[in-house]
């Protein structure tokens, strides 16, 4: 059982309780990279404006969670192709779905609609291939934001910042209101390159919950950037462990940038420290002989 030695008690969930039974019994899948699925639509300038944003100012080519509301049918069938292939948890698009991310496109108040279409898709996908034996899960997925709190912008300005906590704090609140009101199991916050920007999430997960008064469970997932075995902002896997471990995670893990080969040290050492489940997710579109080494 994970958290044995926690001077604080455990999570109970509001929802998203038979996730946290179903990692107690046996190895979960999670979904493939919704990136480079998209990809492989080779989609146009023009799919990604549609109708409604036809006279938008600027390019939108690449704002991939934007598809949830014009191109539905394409992120609904990504679902349905991860689900028929076996995964038990799929991710909501959302990777890039917060004011501070969609500022880049000039679109930072579509974020909460974003996260809500998002999550209904995914659950839909969820409820249409969930059975009693075989259930199903939704992590609403909470990316690390093109922006960090803790790298200066500036190499000639080591205390610049082009993002504050509290902006990010904000902005993550309102990405996990939008993915509860629409419907998810739980929360991923993934690919942490910044321990600052982690913690500004948790604080803001921590005070959706309860102002809410509900409780998910939390998986989260970091990055290691280079054969040093640090995230971008400088930690170790240990360090970045007990900086986020109050946060009461059911998994702790990494996710892509060096790839499984080199990644399999730092799941290792950080299976030895942590208490509680670990999860790894070694690429993003690999090629095939890339993926047949994680086995």
């Amino acid at each position: 059982m994970p958290y044995p030695n926690l001077p604080y008690p455990i999570a109970s969930y509001t929802r998203g309780q038979a996730f946290v039974q179903a990692l107690e019994q046996r190895i979960l899948i999670l979904d493939g990279a919704m990136g480079t699925m998209i990809q492989q639509y080779k989609l146009t300038e023009a799919d990604f404006r549609g109708e409604r944003f036809a006279d938008h100012g600027k390019d939108l080519k690449g704002n991939n969670e934007i598809l949830s509301i014009l191109r539905p049918d394409i992120v609904r069938e990504i679902h349905d192709q991860n689900l028929a292939a076996g995964a038990d948890v799929i991710e909501t698009n959302t990777f890039g779905a917060t004011a501070v991310a969609q500022g880049d496109y000039e679109l930072p108040t579509l974020a909460y609609e974003l996260n809500v279409e998002s999550a209904k898709l995914a659950c839909q996908a969820r409820d249409a291939f969930a059975t009693p034996e075989r259930p199903r899960f939704v992590a609403g997925a909470l990316g690390p934001q093109p922006k960090t709190a803790s790298i200066s912008p500036d190499v000639n300005d080591p205390g610049a910042r082009n993002v504050t906590f509290d902006e990010l704090r904000v902005a993550y609140a309102e990405q996990v209101n939008g993915l509860l009101d629409g419907g998810v199991d739980l929360l991923l916050l993934e690919t942490i390159f910044d321990t600052l920007n982690a913690k500004a999430a948790i604080f803001a997960i921590e005070e959706v919950f309860e102002a809410r008064g509900e409780r998910l469970p939390l998986m989260i997932s970091g990055t290691v950037t280079d054969a040093s075995g640090r995230i971008l902002s400088g930690q170790t896997v240990e360090a970045f462990w007990n900086s986020v471990r109050h946060a009461r995670p059911v998994t702790i893990g990494l996710n892509c940038a060096l790839g499984a080969a080199l990644m399999r040290p730092y799941v290792a050492e950080l299976s030895k420290i942590c208490d509680t489940y670990v999860c790894v997710y070694p690429n993003a579109g690999a090629q095939p002989d890339e993926r047949n080494r994680v086995r």
